[in-house]
């Protein structure tokens, strides 16, 4: 049985762009090699000037690559067809702010070929997807960031791509609006929907990528599944509810016992500052 056509296939992309300041062109992106999988979500992470973006823009066909190739769900991504199934939400998206929530869809709905009955259907299941159904009669003038950000993702998620890439999805937004754009994400998967997310916030990453890439100076330093990535060999952790003082000495005394095994620390697990402001703001739990 073949193996399924990968959402994302980039081989040995090279990019570089020409300065007036030097003689030598400046390297953003360095002979990079990564797969997508269909249905999984995908974070490519690293720091500011990373080369995040340029990747992006690479596979969306925006800018030709200096060589290498990317490929979406097997056809060339500097062909027009290959945009078909992708949606696409950049850092800082612009729109027409004189316009409600519905217009705006409305507005690419039909850009993408929707007409009539199906448009109305679409743009209706579209605000309730991602939360905005009260507001869709709001003029985005007044949208918060968060709103602003979700009903970009609406857009992006108009014409029912296979492929959903956003960069910096949560760029802006405060903690209870990021926290719905993450589980919109999940809901995406949840659908056999691919994303490909690129950011520089990792407890954001952490909570929703199946595979993760680390990109630094424009070339993959560290890639594989998120697990993997980010257990400790060397260690087992064990979490104990209502454990007292006695069933405490009694496991440190074992652990003394078995040669070469030590305790690396003990005490109250503790939450992060997101968890507890969501817990507080919202009454709803932050975990994952």
């Amino acid at each position: 049985m073949s193996e399924p056509v990968p959402a994302v296939e980039i081989r040995h992309l090279v990019k570089d762009f020409r300065t007036s300041f030097r003689r030598r062109p400046l390297r953003a992106v360095d002979d990079l090699s990564l797969t997508i999988r269909a249905g999984e979500v995908y974070g490519l992470i690293g720091p500011n000037g990373s080369g995040k973006s340029t990747t992006m823009k690479a596979l969306l066909g925006l800018m030709a690559p200096t060589s290498g190739s990317c490929r979406i769900f097997g056809k060339d991504s500097l062909k027009v067809d290959s945009r078909d199934e992708v949606g696409f939400l950049p850092e800082n998206p612009y729109f027409h702010k004189h316009l409600t929530g519905v217009e705006t869809l409305r507005f690419y709905g039909r850009l993408c070929g929707l007409r009539g009955r199906a448009l109305d259907d679409r743009v209706v299941e579209l605000l309730d997807l991602v939360g905005l159904t009260d507001a869709g009669g709001r003029r985005l003038a007044g949208y918060s960031k968060g709103m602003l950000q979700r009903i970009g993702l609406a857009q992006a998620l108009v014409q029912e791509p296979r492929l959903v890439i956003l960069d910096e999805p949560t760029a802006g937004v405060d903690p209870v609006g990021s926290r719905g754009i993450r589980d919109l994400i999940l809901a995406l998967r949840d659908r056999g929907i691919t994303v490909f997310l690129c950011s520089h916030l990792l407890e954001q990453v952490q909570e929703v990528c199946d595979h993760v890439g680390i990109l630094c100076g424009g070339r993959i330093v560290r890639e594989g599944r998120l697990d993997d990535l980010i257990s400790i060999e060397d260690q087992t952790e064990i979490v104990i509810r209502r454990a007292g003082a006695n069933l405490v000495e009694r496991i440190t005394a074992l652990v003394g016992e078995s040669p070469g095994a030590s305790i690396v620390r003990s005490g109250r697990p503790r939450t992060t500052l997101e968890r507890l402001f969501l817990e507080t703001t919202t009454g709803k739990e932050g975990g994952a």
